[in-house]
């Protein structure tokens, strides 16, 4: 609330465009027909149950929008590890390869031409190191994220609602042992222009863990909370940071104040895009 009561941007602004607007979220926006982007996205979690822990994902992606509303995206990742003294995994220190990745998102409603806007964005991955134990594994996963968002003042004020469902299929090589589990979640957001091409704001999101993709057995949850802002560079590029931080958890089975089994302390979020 305290964004409304901002003063008025000096120079009238374009509209606002959403697509990258957020940092873990995802707007409705998918950009214009025959539009190119090219992108990274560097995502670190720190801090896990006891010890040192730093894991961090730098992903280089290409996006198309190949046709009205529909908009595809490649991509593949390293990942970075540095473990040590935490409860449950062995010490790693490893930069490798993890994997490939398809995202494709269809815009159902344009917040221009309706009430609000809404999203489908389904994402597969196929990875090989896992990116919390930084073990070597075969791993398909999937993300679905169904995304509303609504401009509550004119090139002002946007906020954002996203629910996600993400099953993934894990074999750990070493022991040959298979695994099945989800996470499902909703999450919040809100961004003001405080000045053109200038945003500020936050996420609240709300996570669930489970073993098995069918939601069987709850293992954990957390509430992170955290400031976003994005810049626009230039007619071209763009750069969006965001820091989050687990302010509530808990483990299955456990009183404590925080998950730090299941989810990490500290999540951050450095996205540079370009369009060509």
């Amino acid at each position: 609330m305290c964004f409304v009561t901002l003063p008025s941007v000096g120079a009238r602004a374009e509209d606002i465009d959403t697509e990258h607007l957020f940092g873990f979220m995802i707007g409705t926006d998918i950009g214009h027909v025959g539009e190119r982007e090219f992108q990274t996205e560097t995502t670190g979690g720190f801090s896990r149950n006891g010890g040192r822990y730093r894991a961090v994902t730098q992903e280089f992606e290409l996006e198309f929008v190949p046709a009205r509303d529909i908009r595809v995206e490649l991509g593949g990742a390293f990942v970075a590890h540095q473990i040590s003294g935490v409860s449950g995994l062995d010490d790693r220190r490893q930069l490798t390869w993890q994997g490939l990745s398809l995202d494709i998102r269809y815009r159902f409603l344009n917040r221009e031409t309706a009430p609000f806007g809404m999203t489908l964005a389904v994402e597969g991955h196929t990875d090989r190191v896992d990116e919390t134990t930084a073990g070597r594994i075969r791993n398909f996963g999937t993300e679905f994220t169904l995304a509303f968002e609504r401009e509550w003042v004119p090139n002002f004020l946007i906020a954002a609602l996203n629910f996600v469902y993400q099953p993934e299929w894990t074999r750990f090589l070493g022991s040959r042992t298979v695994e099945q589990e989800a996470t499902v979640g909703a999450a919040v957001g809100v961004m003001a222009q405080i000045r053109p091409g200038v945003f500020l704001g936050g996420e609240a999101r709300y996570l669930r863990h489970y073993e098995g993709i069918g939601l069987n057995e709850l293992e954990g949850q957390a509430l992170f909370i955290g400031p976003v802002a994005y810049l626009q560079l230039s007619e071209r590029s763009r750069l969006t940071a965001a820091w989050s931080v687990q302010a509530w958890g808990r483990p299955a089975g456990s009183v404590a104040a925080l998950d730090l089994v299941n989810f990490e302390r500290h999540q951050a979020r450095l996205v540079f895009g370009m369009n060509f």
